[in-house]
């Protein structure tokens, strides 16, 4: 599904969700030549834990994607405030549909519709809207995704799984999420990879497939 992808696209609504999202197949991605970007919505200010710097998550979302081998260049990151993301509905769609004026990528990574997250919904919405004439997959994240589809799976090996552990443990800040743990990233790309005869998996909705 993605060897012919030359210009990918993923969109996180909060610094880290597309690490957690796809960080596997952002590195199979960069592995295989494709030019890939990131777009952070929010840098969660008001939900980082006492101590750290307000631009804390800006920083490491810079280090995390360049972990995964993004370039700076290709790294986009807005301040959104978080959980506030409905109300911006109509400047995110046109920020999504300026990037598909400018770039047209071949496929785009973007939270599940099913995502209880309000900012995740709305991403995962207005991406719909803005990316109609291309490839949409979305991505899960299992602790807000409660009716999600496993219609598309995307094998890994463990140097990108590997690249997605270390991306992840850039967010000093977040260390303290039950989720921000290696084992269950290994865990869960094991399953995903043992339910198709694959050593390790991301899993994505398919919205739409180009091609």
């Amino acid at each position: 599904m993605i060897e012919g992808v030359k210009r990918a696209l993923v969109l996180a609504p909060h610094t880290d969700d597309g690490e957690f999202g796809c960080g596997g197949t952002m590195a199979r991605l960069v592995e295989q030549g494709a030019d890939v970007r990131y777009v952070a919505f929010s840098i969660a200010t008001r939900s980082l834990p006492e101590g750290f710097a307000p631009d804390t998550l800006a920083r490491e979302v810079r280090e995390a994607t360049a972990e995964i081998g993004i370039p700076a260049g290709n790294l986009t990151v807005h301040d959104f405030d978080v959980r506030t993301f409905p109300r911006h509905r109509q400047e995110i769609l046109e920020l999504l549909i300026e990037i598909w004026n400018d770039w047209q990528p071949d496929c785009v990574f973007q939270p599940s519709l099913h995502d209880v997250h309000q900012d995740h919904q709305t991403i995962a919405s207005e991406g719909l809207r803005a990316f109609k004439r291309t490839t949409i997959l979305g991505y899960e994240i299992p602790w807000n995704n409660f009716d999600f589809s496993y219609q598309a799976y995307i094998a890994l090996e463990r140097a990108h799984v590997e690249r997605k552990v270390a991306a992840l443990e850039k967010y000093a800040s977040q260390q303290h999420r039950r989720y921000a743990n290696a084992e269950y990233v290994w865990n869960v790309a094991r399953t995903h990879g043992i339910n198709v005869n694959r050593e390790y998996a991301e899993v994505f909705q398919v919205y739409r497939v180009v091609a």
